[in-house]
């Protein structure tokens, strides 16, 4: 908000037994207060409730008292466990009717998906007598919004894709919001770097975080995103050159500035350079191609993968040598090393990334400890491989060496020649041994 203006309380509740179970994870307050930030508007109230009605209806009216816009998120299904329409009418003090509008919404909706339309369905054109309808394009229940003296209500879908786009579409649209907010931000995503070692990069080459901008951190796997925020114009200049050092610091560990993952990053590579991709994968099961595919476009850049969990399929469909396998076990450099050529022969890609590796909780040695995993990545012509070691659970294994394969890659498209810090921290020594895994 500028100066002259109040700053907007907006508060949030979210709905849903799911929620207080832990059974689904909230993401929806975070996709809001990101919308939300660009104005300079900050969630300033937030509780979550299940789906008990006397509970709803205390905290409708108890955290209108306090607010200028309340958003309850929920509770609009054709459920008997969906309340809001009740828990809004009960703090109003009017009807549930049957809204025409509504009904009609629902019906399209319905005929449009081959839905048979019955009782259940007609639940969600029951509302409370008044309310401002708000359309949901790409659900069955429509949102809704009234005044609770100046607090005003706005009821979404919990559902996180329709509430998204009403969001964005009907409800900022009509918040009284700065637009001439100045806030600028530059976020970096990184990998291969936690906040500690970003932390520690940052102080040991005396880089001073200037005190006109924010500095903020989102952990999360695989990547961490590093923000660096201007809320005032008079601070771009600052933002820019400070942005500038910090690329500059943390060089190729940067993926990216945007919302991209690091397989859509080199998704867009290969678009560039007009190759395609291939993966052969043993302890990763297939998440690499299936982070590929999930991709709008996957089809231009790959056509096949190669999920050979058994040393019987890697020798069977990729031409591993049943000697190697024997004497040196899956998890070594000839494997992927012949598993790379195999899929890259088979599939006629370009470049491709082979893994190898063993996820755990059991099958580690002495020699080859639970963590450790082989991977080949390049060209037919130029294949490279390391053995890297990552003793964490097992699915953070698979998402962290699918990570790793992909930016390999796209370090290698890119030609760098820069070694990620990675090869120094996560890499094995193995001891030497007659047999491996």
């Amino acid at each position: 908000m500028s100066k002259e203006q109040k700053s907007l309380k907006l508060s949030l509740l979210l709905t849903g037994n799911e929620l207080m179970s832990g059974d689904i994870v909230d993401s929806n307050s975070v996709m809001l207060a990101e919308a939300l930030s660009p104005y300079g508007c900050t969630i300033f109230y937030k509780a979550v409730v299940g789906d008990e009605l006397a509970l709803l209806e205390q905290e409708i009216a108890r955290i209108a008292e306090f607010s200028d816009v309340l958003i309850v998120n929920g509770g609009l299904g054709p459920t008997v466990d969906d309340l809001t329409s009740q828990a809004l009418a009960n703090v109003l003090g009017v009807e549930l009717i049957e809204h025409p509008q509504a009904m009609a919404e629902l019906e399209r909706w319905c005929a449009a998906k081959n839905i048979a339309f019955n009782d259940s369905n007609k639940k969600q054109a029951i509302l409370p007598e008044g309310v401002e309808l708000i359309p949901n394009e790409t659900g069955s229940a429509v949102g809704f919004a009234a005044d609770i003296k100046a607090c005003r209500v706005y009821c979404t879908p919990g559902v996180p894709s329709e509430l998204k786009l009403m969001f964005q579409q009907e409800i900022l649209p009509r918040l009284p919001l700065d637009t001439q907010a100045k806030i600028k931000r530059v976020r970096y995503r990184v990998f291969g770097m936690g906040e500690s070692g970003i932390q520690q990069r940052i102080i040991k080459n005396g880089l001073r975080f200037p005190k006109e901008l924010e500095l903020g951190f989102r952990a999360s796997l695989p990547m961490l995103e590093l923000k660096l925020q201007a809320n005032h114009e008079q601070d771009y200049e600052v933002l820019d050159a400070f942005s500038e050092q910090v690329k500059a610091l943390f060089g190729a560990h940067i993926v990216t500035d945007d919302s991209r993952s690091l397989a859509h990053v080199v998704k867009d590579l290969l678009l560039e350079q007009n190759k395609r991709v291939t993966f052969a994968e043993s302890c990763t099961g297939g998440l690499m191609s299936s982070l590929m595919t999930e991709l709008d476009g996957a089809s231009q850049v790959f056509d096949a993968g190669f999920v050979t969990y058994s040393n019987a399929m890697k020798s069977q469909m990729l031409g591993v040598k049943t000697s190697t396998l024997s004497e040196l076990g899956a998890v070594s450099q000839p494997v992927v090393e012949q598993m790379l050529q195999g899929a890259l022969a088979n599939s006629g890609a370009d470049l491709g990334v082979a893994v190898s590796g063993i996820a755990g909780p059991k099958g580690g040695t002495e020699s080859k400890p639970v963590g450790t995993v082989w991977l080949a990545w390049g060209s037919a012509s130029k294949i490279k491989t390391h053995c890297f070691y990552f003793p964490v659970d097992r699915k953070r294994f698979q998402v962290l060496v699918a990570a790793l394969g992909f930016d390999l890659l796209r370090r290698d498209m890119l030609g760098i020649d820069e070694e990620a810090v990675y090869f120094k921290e996560r890499s094995l020594q193995l001891k030497a041994s007659s047999k491996k895994n």
